[in-house]
């Protein structure tokens, strides 16, 4: 499991809060006291729920599960999609799209017409076409890749969610929620740390706290798979099959009972 000293999370600035007039009262036990105007958080409390965290996610990924990394706010987008690629997990960093867990299967079908542009592009498709047809078909690929591309290899809906921000991302949060999926998220001194299943008190907007956040779940996801078994599968009870409006089935995890925050 990554080893993150309170040393290094001082450095990050992982200890400041917000305003101390924006704050959530069920904050309270991770708050040491404030200063100035700002609430500090107290490290020794989030120390061992960041442990907690990434060893969730480390065993998520020695299961071979699928940890989605989201990371949408401007702050978080460039490194939550750095650290996403270099262990090899799916990743949101632009707009969250309303529905992409709860009805992932009209997802997986504008993720197919992303891949069908990318295929017509290099298969010589767009060169059989006049200028502004494959000006429209560009234009459409790109809004696609924008949206979907972190999660264009997704093949079936994440076993959990890694969020840096849950006021920016609480629609995401939500639908996990609706869905069973646990979520590892970042909670800063002015939001319910009782919606995640594990929350990581901590500042959510500095940029060298977020590197250290995404870093380590990268390097826990990276972690879990050396040590998974060759072998090793999801096991299939794990997931349930559902069938959506269109009459297909697919694969959804089984709802869990998570780990709940103070």
């Amino acid at each position: 499991m990554p080893q993150i000293t309170m040393r290094q999370m001082l450095e990050a600035g992982v200890h400041f809060g917000h305003q101390t007039r924006y704050w959530n009262p069920k904050m309270a036990p991770y708050i040491f006291g404030a200063r100035g105007k700002i609430h500090i958080i107290n490290l020794e409390k989030t120390v061992p729920l960041f442990n907690d965290a990434m060893n969730f996610i480390s065993g998520v990924a020695q299961k071979r599960g699928i940890v989605l990394f989201v990371g949408t706010k401007r702050s978080a987008r460039d490194v939550v999609k750095e650290e996403a690629e270099r262990c090899g997990m799916p990743y949101m960093t632009q707009r969250w799209l309303g529905g992409t867990l709860t009805n992932f299967a009209t997802v997986k079908k504008s993720v197919a017409r992303l891949k069908e542009l990318e295929a017509a592009e290099t298969d010589g498709t767009f060169a059989k076409l006049v200028k502004h047809e494959v000006m429209a078909l560009r234009r459409e690929r790109e809004k696609l890749q924008a949206s979907l591309g972190g999660i264009k290899d997704m093949q079936r809906l994440p076993d959990a969610l890694f969020v840096i921000d849950i006021g920016h991302e609480d629609i995401a949060v939500k639908e996990a929620k609706k869905l069973g999926i646990p979520v590892v998220a970042v909670v800063d001194t002015n939001y319910d740390p009782t919606l995640v299943d594990y929350p990581i008190p901590g500042n959510d907007d500095a940029i060298r706290a977020v590197q250290l956040y995404a870093r380590a779940a990268a390097d826990a996801v990276l972690e879990g798979k050396a040590a998974a078994p060759n072998a090793a599968v999801v096991r299939e009870e794990e997931f349930v099959e559902v069938v959506d409006g269109d009459g297909e089935a697919e694969a959804k995890p089984a709802r869990r009972n998570g780990k709940k925050g103070a």
